[in-house]
């Protein structure tokens, strides 16, 4: 049995096999995602913790379950507020294959699944993305959406300035022409694509300041109380998730879903159907489009056999 540490995990999936791989598990037949299972743990003298188990499989190869805990007071300790780890088994007789630590797996299938969509929903010319947010998938957006289009300037904005200076030198080293933003609603009108990955619970991306033709892909949000865009930006948009079921329990859309201003049923399509051609993505080059993802685990399965060979 293997062992993979997220840096190794990091060398391991590099950007244009990662997406490749997530597209073609979003469209195998014989790839199954059952319904994740949450448990709250208690802690005490501290707030309760959360045990995430997402399992998924492709019959007569792999099963994959990724294990996450959630603990909100680990900031006090000095430790990650979400860590998880990663089990695969062969599909034939149950035996395990590997095992690896899961955060650096998890950034980046997420980004890699936003660029993937991108592929189908951002202007073929889009030149200029913005990235909100510097947590560990910030950085990692900004090159998974670098693989599949060719952005002459990314612009990063946080909250604070010196998470954004940090991921901006982050990606200067990388190659990629990079600056902070200091304006956030500036730098959403003049975005070609935006990529949100954050805690928000109150908007940040707001559909007044949004142009024809900008995609925006959001990453964040994750629960009903979540959220990156207000109402105008969906009901401005052509809306497109990863899968329906568990996106519309993400506030970017409850919140509409609940205040009667988005209705399920406009979803234009899922990720399985980009990939697939049954939707054929943007339509016209002055279309806003929005991807919302709250993460499946057939991404993770997909990264998983990517990274273990």
């Amino acid at each position: 049995m293997k062992f993979l540490t997220d840096v190794e995990v990091a060398e391991l999936l590099d950007w244009g096999s990662l997406i490749d791989a997530i597209a073609e598990v979003m469209v195998d037949p014989a790839a199954t995602a059952p319904m994740r299972t949450l448990h709250a743990v208690p802690v005490e003298g501290a707030a309760d913790g959360a045990l995430l188990m997402k399992p998924g499989w492709i019959t007569g190869e792999v099963i994959g379950v990724k294990v996450v805990t959630v603990y909100p007071d680990n900031g006090t300790l000095d430790l990650p507020t979400v860590q998880s780890g990663f089990l695969l088994f062969d599909a034939h007789n149950g035996s395990m294959l590997g095992a690896c630590e899961a955060n650096e797996l998890t950034a980046r299938r997420t980004a890699a699944a936003s660029a993937l969509a991108a592929k189908y929903l951002a202007r073929p010319d889009a030149r200029r993305l913005l990235v909100v947010g510097t947590g560990a998938v910030g950085s990692l957006a900004a090159l998974a959406h670098g693989a599949v289009r060719d952005y002459e300037l990314v612009e990063v904005w946080g909250r604070r300035p010196e998470p954004a200076t940090a991921v901006v030198e982050t990606l200067v080293k990388a190659g990629v022409n990079a600056r902070v933003c200091d304006d956030l609603d500036a730098g959403v009108a003049e975005a070609d694509v935006i990529s949100c990955s954050t805690g928000a619970t109150e908007p940040l991306v707001h559909g007044r300041s949004l142009t024809a033709g900008t995609h925006v892909d959001l990453i964040g949000s994750f629960n009903a109380t979540m959220r990156e865009s207000d109402d105008d930006v969906i009901e401005r948009s052509a809306v497109f998730v990863d899968t329906r079921d568990d996106a519309v329990l993400a506030g970017d859309l409850a919140q509409p879903i609940a205040a009667g201003r988005f209705a399920p049923t406009d979803i234009e399509a899922d990720l399985a159907e980009l990939v697939s051609g049954s939707h054929a993505g943007r339509t016209d080059q002055n279309q806003i489009t929005v991807f919302k993802s709250v993460g499946t685990s057939l991404e993770d399965l997909a990264a998983a056999r990517l990274a273990f060979g």
